[in-house]
Parts: C-alpha cells; sequence; structure tokens
C-alpha cells in the first residue's frame, strides 16, 4: 500500500491515523534514507497520541520514552541509527523498554528488524518531489487496522 504525502500536512494526517490505530505491543519500524521524514512522522504520531511539547530526536540518546497522561498509551521512540549491531538493542533492554508499550522504531534493521512480528506496521518513507511516499507493509495484527488514509 502506498500514500502520498506531499507536505508536513499529510504528514501530520497520516501520523495521527496511525496513532488512532496503535496498541500496546504495537511496532512502528520507520525506514528511509537521511532526511526521508523518519522522525517527522513519529512527531506526528506522538502529538496525536495527546503529548505536548518537544519531541527530541533519539538520534544520540537512543530510547526516549512517554508515558500516560501525557500520551493515550505508553510509547517507546527509538532512533537504532548509531547501532553497530542487533545485540547492542538487548545490551541497552530494548525488551523491558518494550513492555506494555508501543514502539517506533526508525532505522529497524541496525536492532534485526521487526518486520517478522506479527504487531509491525513496517513504513519505507521515500522523498518525492516536494513530499515524501510512505509504502506500508501491514503485519498479520495490523490487517484491519491499517490506517483509513490509505
Amino acid at each position: 500500500m502506498k500514500a502520498d504525502l506531499p507536505d508536513l500536512a499529510a504528514m501530520a494526517r497520516f501520523g495521527t491515523a496511525i496513532a488512532d490505530k496503535l496498541r500496546p505491543g504495537d511496532v512502528v519500524a520507520l525506514t528511509g534514507g537521511l532526511g526521508a521524514g523518519k522522525t517527522t512522522l513519529a512527531r506526528a504520531v506522538i502529538a496525536a497520541l495527546g503529548h505536548q511539547g518537544e519531541v527530541p530526536s533519539p538520534t544520540f540518546t537512543i530510547v526516549e520514552t512517554y508515558d500516560p497522561p501525557s500520551v493515550r498509551l505508553p510509547l517507546v521512540h527509538a532512533d537504532f541509527y548509531r547501532l553497530r549491531s542487533p545485540e547492542e538493542a538487548e545490551e541497552i533492554g530494548l525488551d523491558d523498554y518494550r513492555q506494555g508499550a508501543a514502539l517506533l522504531a526508525e532505522w529497524p534493521d541496525h536492532a534485526g528488524g521487526f518486520a517478522h512480528e506479527t504487531a509491525c506496521l513496517s513504513i519505507r518513507l521515500e522523498v518525492a518531489d516536494e513530499g515524501r511516499i510512505a509504502i506500508v507493509e501491514p503485519g498479520a495484527d495490523w490487517l484491519g487496522r491499517v490506517p483509513t488514509c490509505l
């Protein structure tokens, strides 16, 4: 499935559509090159879950967490770009962070990937003219919940 995201407003709508369907245990795996919009989409999801204020990029911290009441459900936003091997995700305690939370994962392949998980919504972002295109592949648990803007 594809979604055309011609501008920031479309990216925000897409983030809201994802947030509306998100449940604890879900993974939203965001891939794409540098500058493709992964963090922008993650910020849109986090804002749509109710967080107000700044959403720092976890590029250097690797993991940022958000807990109710500032968001509708516990959320982990991770950027695995700096990991050198999937074992490093284990070393930082990723499984502990994920307990009862949804995960927004940038550069998921650096952590070993999540596409094998049935609760994974894989989104590849590509630059297209002034905007982006999102190529979406839902895991089995996302069938029937794929964001309606697609």
